[in-house]
């Protein structure tokens, strides 16, 4: 090989290196805060690994929005920038809907007495409802294809946002604080039935006790309380999780888009 293939062919490893490291930029930081995916307890080298063999995944497809030639320092730390804060914003549109199971899961757990009954395995023990919410949840979502989603929702947030266009901060702020209203709303929602049941429980005891002061309610009442939030629980969760997943799904089809 002459010198000018080698020079043709060190400008191509550049160009494709560079490519790599800021299409990486993007999936490294919604690999951070993408559910299952970058989970604490995920050892960091399978995060890495998963966030490289996403980067390959995607690559070939995004090959026509990519900057052409080099870039000078500038430019680099703003796509830099750029980048990382739409991988963190992806992220957190998609972790927040897992974390409206874990919320559901304590409104639902303080509702039945059911709050400090076998905590968690995270660093902050969570109600044994909104673990196994969220245990379900992601279970669900692994089987029907998350990293499939996770992939499209990738390439698509390119055309949302092009690589090294910034995200207008009152907008991002706006966008945020609508996410997490819906979060809540939604996690209510999902928690009603046992609002519901435990409100007429309570209300039944309270008539039960007026018209029997002699009794100990509360000891005949706890064990109903705790065994009715399984029972609903049970009734409650397949029909919670679908919807759930449906949600999730529009959620991957559109990260950036308006509350549903």
């Amino acid at each position: 090989m002459s010198e000018a293939d080698y020079a043709e062919l060190i400008a191509i490893i550049e160009g494709a290196t560079l490519h790599a490291f800021l299409i990486f930029l993007r999936v490294g930081a919604a690999m951070a805060m993408l559910p299952l995916f970058g989970d604490q307890a995920v050892p960091a080298r399978i995060r890495l690994f998963v966030g490289v063999a996403f980067t390959a995944a995607i690559a070939p497809l995004l090959e026509p929005s990519l900057p052409a030639g080099g870039l000078d320092l500038a430019t680099l730390l703003r796509y830099i920038a750029t980048e990382t804060v739409c991988g963190f914003a992806l992220g957190f549109s998609v972790r927040l809907l897992f974390w409206m199971l874990q919320i559901a899961g304590t409104i639902a757990a303080q509702a039945t007495s059911l709050s400090q009954l076998l905590g968690g395995a995270g660093p902050d023990p969570q109600p044994a409802i909104a673990q196994i919410m969220l245990v379900a949840g992601m279970g669900l979502a692994a089987i029907s294809g998350l990293h499939y989603r996770i992939a499209e929702a990738l390439v698509l947030s390119y055309r949302v946002i092009p690589m090294g266009e910034m995200i207008p901060l009152e907008r991002l702020g706006i966008w945020a604080g609508d996410r997490i209203t819906e979060t809540f709303a939604f996690a209510f929602v999902f928690a009603a039935p046992f609002l519901i049941g435990s409100l007429l429980y309570n209300l039944a005891l309270g008539v039960i006790n007026r018209a029997m002061p002699q009794l100990m309610v509360a000891f005949v009442g706890a064990p109903v309380i705790t065994l009715a939030g399984l029972v609903l629980l049970m009734l409650s969760l397949p029909v919670i999780l679908p919807v759930w997943l449906d949600m999730l799904n529009a959620r991957l089809a559109d990260p950036f888009g308006a509350p549903q």
